[in-house]
Order: structure tokens, then sequence, then C-alpha cells
């Protein structure tokens, strides 16, 4: 080799040098790549009707180091459907190569977007697996969300007539039994139910077990709070349940309907003020007062003589008049609206 020959080979390499040099080096610092890769998304969750299913999740909005993401670039969306014969539970699931979906600002005014995705390339027969990534630029993607599964058959009608009926400390709900799937045809296969609940009407979670039977009793419930239920319709095939369409929204508070203890040891003593009557405290915690009541000795009919705070026990009757026989009385009240009333105390009277 010439050094002629030698002197170009070096020079072509310097170029080459400087060249990835130049395209590859900063005139800033680096950025840490922890800084730029966004929190994984942990509310996946999906919807399935008869056109398919309907993804939906929550735009990410800091990096796993906390700092704020102005704008996410992309998401990848991970899919996966196993014939139902062929599953294996404790197989990897063979994700294919990733659906690329635009992004965008996570954050629309105040309020924190959310993305959704409609996959109605569904097989009767077949399990689906879906999870997602988020990518801020071409480097910097996150790991995988939670993963969601189920299994797709032309699914059951949704529940008519769901019914609800408040009670004391539970609702009851009831609705018609699911003959057809969603298309109109009967169905072969067995049907159960999941019931769903939300405290503010958004944000449904399923309460309990599927049922197979057309009535549920939700006794997980407080006085005076308002509840929302919706119910899924089910097919079961084999160890499967393949999840259907969804009722209507319905609403109910339930309504306390207890009434506290009569008070005991009701007595009454004449004064010079008038006739005073005692009674024990009555100890519920719900105690949202007193009434007196009083009638005369040849009338079955009582009159309320007046109402008395919880932390007192005491009343003055000072409209007796001393030449009448009076039977008195004394009922618990609670702080429900309407207000539950107890039955009446054993009567006192003062024998002359």
């Amino acid at each position: 080799m010439t050094s002629r020959f030698r002197l170009k080979i070096a020079g072509f390499l310097g170029m080459a040098v400087l060249l990835l040099t130049a395209g590859c080096g900063y005139k800033n610092n680096p950025v840490p790549p922890e800084s730029v890769v966004p929190q994984p998304i942990g509310d996946l969750r999906y919807t399935v009707g008869g056109q398919g299913v309907v993804l939906n999740w929550s735009y990410p909005v800091e990096t796993i180091k906390g700092s704020t993401i102005d704008t996410i670039d992309s998401f990848e969306l991970f899919r996966a459907e196993i014939p139902l014969d062929d599953y294996c539970g404790n197989c990897p699931v063979p994700f294919a190569e990733p659906l690329e979906l635009p992004g965008g600002p996570p954050i629309d005014g105040k309020v924190r977007r959310s993305g959704s995705y409609t996959d109605s390339m569904l097989k009767s027969g077949y399990k689906y697996f879906y999870k997602i990534r988020t990518r801020t630029n071409w480097w910097a993607s996150s790991d995988d969300s939670n993963i969601v599964s189920f299994t797709w058959f032309e699914p059951a009608a949704s529940p008519q007539n769901l019914a609800v009926i408040p009670g004391d400390r539970e609702i009851t709900l009831n609705w018609q039994q699911v003959k057809t799937r969603a298309d109109g045809q009967s169905l072969t296969m067995a049907v159960q139910y999941q019931v769903l609940r939300s405290v503010g009407g958004k944000g449904f979670e399923k309460l309990g077990d599927p049922v197979g039977t057309t009535r549920y009793v939700d006794r997980q419930v407080r006085n005076g709070q308002k509840y929302f239920y919706k119910v899924q319709s089910l097919l079961v095939h084999g160890k499967e349940l393949v999840e259907g369409e969804i009722s209507r929204e319905i609403a109910a508070v339930p309504v306390d309907r207890t009434p506290p203890l009569p008070p005991s040891g009701v007595t009454a003593v004449w004064t010079s003020g008038g006739v005073k009557i005692f009674w024990d405290k009555n100890e519920d915690s719900d105690l949202g007062g007193y009434r007196v009541y009083r009638r005369t000795a040849d009338s079955d009919s009582y009159e309320l003589l007046g109402d008395v705070d919880p932390v007192y026990t005491l009343f003055v009757d000072a409209s007796a008049q001393d030449t009448i026989r009076y039977y008195w009385a004394v009922t618990a009240i609670d702080k429900a609206k309407p207000v539950n009333e107890s039955d009446k105390s054993r009567e006192a009277t003062i024998r002359y």
C-alpha cells in the first residue's frame, strides 16, 4: 500500500468520525432517559358490546421521575387472539406487532384526556388480550400497561326492566331473564349476571360474584347515600364467562326504617309549675329526640304535647288540671327523614 493511498484512507476515516460525532454530539448536557419516559398506563379497561370491544385509558401526565409531560407522541396498542381450544393459562401471551395510535397533549384545558379504541374484528370462540405503551418520542417508551382480557362470542342481550326497591340498609334489584343474544337470536348457553355499582354515577365496579338468578340484594350500603346500578349479562362457556351487554342505569337511596327503642322509666310528678315527666336516657346512636303524649282516663286517643331535644329527659306539662286523671307516654325518634318513631313507652300517671 502506498503512502499516498494510506493518507487518503486516514482522511476518509477522519471525516467519517467527524460526521458521526457531529451528528450524535450534544451542544448541551444529554437528557437522562428517565426524565422523559412516561409512567405506564394503569387503568386500561374495556366494554364489550354487540359491535365488538371498546378500550379506554387515561393519558399519562408525568414521567417516571415525576416531570410533567407536555405532549405524547403516540400509543402502541398490543393485541393477541387465541382460540379457546388452544388457550393455555400458564403460557406466554403471543402479542402481535403493535398498532400505532395518535397521541397529543395529555391535558385538555384542565381535564385529563382519555384514549379510546374500538376493535370490531373479533372472532367467535377466541380469547383476546390487550396492553398499551406510551411514547413521548421515538426512543422514550413506557413500560407495559395492565393487561385486559376477555372471551368473545356474539354477546347476550342486555338485561331489561331493571328495577330497584330501597330498604333499610339494603337495596333489592330485579330484572328480566335474558333469553337472546344481542343480534336477537335465541340463546343455547346458560346465562349469569354481574351487578355493577357506582356511588357517584361514574366508575362502575363489580359488586360481588356473578349470580344465576334475576334478583340481587345489596346490603353493603349506607342509609341516605345514593347508589347507581347496572347489570351485565354473562354467557357461560365451560369455565369462561363471556361478557355481554349492559342494562340501563338506575339509582336508589336506602331508607332508614328502623325506629329507636321506646323510652323506659317514665314517671309523672305533680309540682306547682305543672306535671313533670321524667324518663331514662335512650342510648340509641341515631337518637333524634323524644315526643311526649297525653291522654285522659276516659279516652284512648293521645294528644302530642311536644318534642324534646335528645340531650334532655324531662318535659313539663303546664296545662294539666288537677281535677282530671291523665296518662302520659313518651316515644323516641331518630334522625332519619322522615323520622322513625318508636312505640309508646309504658304509661305514667299520678295517683290521687
